[in-house]
């Protein structure tokens, strides 16, 4: 695979754990720790290919509104352990890879807050691979929210001139590199809100696999299929 036709930026959504563990008949807590482990599989897939940066929806702001409680506490159980788990830091370490969180983190337990930016601390100093953890994240929530201070601001005369360049550093995920790619798996063809500023040219693929079941060749293979497409950005 040549490097002039590889995305610089590639965005996930990794949907389907609860299908899956529902399909093989095993409990929800073992889909999502196959889901868990498999986000860092494939991250690790992308360094290896010399990809910069990725982006992956770990948690939406519908989630944390709309699932049960007890499946909530099950998934920050799981946030907990991988993000405080010595072998995850060695590894994302070794790899010079760098967690970085994006998402309204207040909606999420103080405890589970603490133990993600722990995380990002301990790989802050890395720079082959950004990896924007995408929790509490939601693309309507983080419209408004941009709305909302943009206008503060406006109101406060600390903004002239209101523009896209501007209002893209409203955003909760103005440090991301628009994505090249967006991958979403489980055969579900939507954004659902994922990126709805940054997504405007990507290109999208889609996989008719869960998340657990996605492996290195799905990746290539969505990679492959991005170097044949022709990008022109409304030109």
């Amino acid at each position: 695979m040549q490097n002039n036709y590889l995305p610089r930026s590639v965005a996930i959504i990794p949907d389907g754990n609860r299908r899956w563990a529902k399909s093989h008949k095993l409990q929800l807590m073992r889909g999502y720790d196959i889901g868990i482990n498999k986000a860092i599989s494939v991250s690790l897939w992308l360094n290896k290919l010399g990809i910069k940066e990725l982006s992956i929806w770990a948690l939406s702001t519908e989630n944390v509104k709309n699932r049960s409680k007890d499946e909530l506490k099950l998934l920050y159980s799981l946030y907990k352990r991988t993000s405080t788990d010595p072998k995850v830091i060695s590894k994302f370490n070794k790899n010079n890879a760098k967690v970085v969180l994006v998402g309204d983190l207040k909606i999420l337990p103080a405890d589970v807050r603490r133990d993600l930016r722990s995380l990002e601390k301990a790989t802050s100093k890395n720079n082959d691979l950004r990896i924007n953890l995408m929790i509490g994240y939601g693309g309507q929530e983080e419209l408004v929210h941009a709305v909302k201070r943009l206008l503060a601001d406006r109101i406060k005369r600390r903004i002239k001139t209101i523009n896209e360049s501007i209002f893209r550093t409203y955003l909760r995920s103005a440090c991301l590199i628009d994505p090249d790619l967006i991958i979403r798996t489980s055969g579900e063809m939507r954004l659902s809100g994922f990126l709805p500023w940054q997504s405007a040219y990507s290109e999208l693929y889609f996989v008719n696999k869960y998340w657990p079941d996605f492996n290195e060749k799905d990746l290539k293979e969505a990679i492959e299929e991005y170097s044949r497409r022709s990008r022109r950005y409304g030109k």
